[in-house]
């Protein structure tokens, strides 16, 4: 194969879920400038409903679909409805997920926002790729890209995000899920690799998004940068390359990685 038909994604589909803005966004798009349909899952349809129109400008197909992935119906739905308007999902990009502060505690609100948190970053990577695997099996093919975090490689530095150590901000339930998808990845691809299915992760830094901008005001945005090799945060078009190598035959011998997309945050 050439290197263009290596990265052509023609007559694919990808499912992408939280793909109707911020990072998810951004990959959708990657995958829609390389020629793969789309089909955006968020829980506000609205949101999906616009994106997916700004895809078809790249000439492709695009759809949107209104799914929580926490909710076992909603996801076997919106995957079947999926299957039967584009024939197939060739792809599956589990980004949808959330960051909440969560210190420790045994009480009830730090509770609920340690199961929320989990339920959406881990359960929901689980239900959908289980819902979607059936099929690659059939098939025989299949490209399944976790969004993980260079949180779910390390702990989180809070002097970055704090100015005294006494302060209670934490992000313990968002680190653990980040970790566990992490170690689902490499677990599935030890699994599905016998059926041709590759599952990778990626791993990026900060990228302001409007998930995290309440935790990145502009001191904390430059001690982040400070700390970074590269001295920036993620832009605009910095996870279409990475998005595009995990989802084309670019990647097809590789599976069970975890590709850092992070400025070189891990190399210390």
């Amino acid at each position: 194969m050439t290197i263009q038909e290596l990265f052509d994604l023609k007559g694919r589909t990808a499912l992408v879920t939280g793909g109707s803005i911020g990072l998810g966004k951004q990959m959708a798009e990657g995958l829609a400038e390389a020629g793969a349909d789309i089909a955006i899952a968020s829980r506000r349809k609205e949101l999906g409903d616009a994106a997916a129109k700004e895809l078809e400008q790249y000439g492709i197909t695009a759809k949107a679909y209104g799914m929580d992935v926490t909710d076992r119906e909603s996801v076997i739905r919106t995957v079947a409805e999926a299957t039967r308007d584009f024939g197939t999902i060739d792809i599956l990009i589990n980004n949808a997920g959330i960051s909440l502060e969560n210190p420790l505690g045994t009480d009830k609100e730090n509770l609920d926002t340690w199961n929320k948190v989990l339920a959406v970053n881990i359960t929901g990577v689980y239900l959908c790729s289980s819902a979607v695997v059936p099929a690659m099996k059939s098939k025989r093919y299949g490209k399944i890209i976790n969004i993980v975090s260079i949180y779910g490689a390390n702990g989180l530095d809070r002097s970055l995000y704090v100015e005294s150590m006494d302060d209670p901000f934490a992000l313990h339930a968002y680190t653990a899920s980040k970790g566990a998808v992490a170690n689902f990845t490499r677990d599935l691809a030890a699994s599905l690799g016998r059926f041709n299915i590759n599952v990778n992760g990626i791993l990026p830094a900060t990228f302001v998004t409007d998930q995290n901008r309440h935790i990145l005001p502009q001191e904390v945005l430059l001690r982040i940068e400070a700390r970074t090799p590269l001295g920036r945060t993620g832009g605009d078009d910095d996870l279409k390359g990475a998005a595009v190598f995990l989802a084309s035959e670019a990647s097809k011998y590789i599976t069970g990685h975890l590709l850092a997309v992070d400025g070189g945050w891990l190399c210390w």
